[in-house]
């Protein structure tokens, strides 16, 4: 017999490993057999798991993902792993006959073998635009057959864009706002250029990315930081607390250079909401405007 190289060996193993564990798994819970949905749902992403809450179909979601935070309820459902470093056993130990996940989860190897041991796997797109936004819900809503609940939802999110919208046009300044990511964790945070969620949900704010000329989550460094000289810093609430809040940023001299830190201007939020382009991106907005445009005397962080 030819020799096959180890690694195709273990590949193949692994595949029928995965398809005679969902046999078992489809034995002993028959309904996977039934349609998409009866053998749960497991969710992939923080976006994903908010829409499908949404949706009105909490109960059959089985799993999900480390980004899954929202609403509070999500956090007590078995956790699968982070998801851009999924394994397949976790997932399929789930026995779900659907997996729901954001298109940059991964490895792709990972939801090919998903598919092979019989489970449906359905990507989202992660397009961080409003119109994206309701993709992702007619996406999703289509998949679990909740159409007219998802034409509600996103009629209810126009709404609210569209009031929120109407707010942000009557601001008289445009100011430059740098969004900084895994600050405090070692080596130089990151800024979101063109193409991010940052980008996108600081434009619809009324404000101006400070971060120009790259796309997608880059480091930055503490001159470049000095150069976008922006007027507001961004940051997420867990990592201004893991540097140390307030007092600990505006002692940072690059930080302290800036307009920004010299008017000790720092809007903190959620990262999920203000990242996610989910079901709360009309909060979202509002939030983020409601803090960009605050006058420098007023506190300026979005709870």
């Amino acid at each position: 017999m030819r020799n096959l190289p180890q690694p195709t060996i273990a590949c193949r193993a692994l595949g029928f490993f995965a398809g005679v564990a969902f046999a078992f798994s489809a034995l002993w819970n028959p309904v996977l057999a039934d349609g998409p949905s009866n053998g749960g749902i497991v969710s992939i992403g923080g976006t994903t798991t908010e829409i499908i809450y949404a949706l009105g179909l909490a109960d059959k979601i089985k799993a999900v993902d480390t980004t899954s935070l929202y609403p509070p309820e999500a956090r007590k459902k078995p956790n699968i792993g982070y998801m851009r470093t999924l394994a397949v056993e976790p997932i399929l130990a789930m026995a779900p006959s659907l997996v729901i996940a954001d298109s940059r989860s991964g490895p792709a190897t990972v939801l090919k073998q998903l598919t092979q041991a019989g489970i449906s796997v359905v990507k989202v797109p992660a397009e961080p635009t409003v119109e994206g936004v309701y993709e992702r819900i007619g996406i999703i809503a289509k998949t679990l057959k909740r159409k007219r609940q998802g034409d509600d939802l996103i009629a209810k999110l126009r709404r609210q864009i569209d009031a929120v919208s109407k707010e942000v046009a009557k601001k008289t300044t445009k100011p430059k706002v740098l969004f900084l990511l895994s600050i405090g964790q070692g080596g130089a945070p990151l800024s979101g250029g063109a193409n991010t969620s940052s980008d996108g949900i600081i434009n619809l704010a009324g404000g101006i990315n400070a971060a120009q000329g790259f796309r997608g989550y880059k480091p930055i460094s503490p001159e470049a930081i000095i150069e976008a000289k922006p007027d507001v810093l961004l940051i997420t609430q867990r990592s201004l607390k893991r540097f140390g809040g307030k007092e600990a940023l505006f002692k940072v001299p690059a930080v302290i250079a800036t307009p920004a830190g010299k008017a000790r201007r720092v809007v903190t939020m959620d990262g999920l909401l203000l990242l996610g382009f989910g079901p709360r991106i009309g909060i979202a907005i509002k939030q983020l405007a409601d803090g960009i445009h605050a006058e420098p005397s007023q506190k300026a962080t979005a709870q």
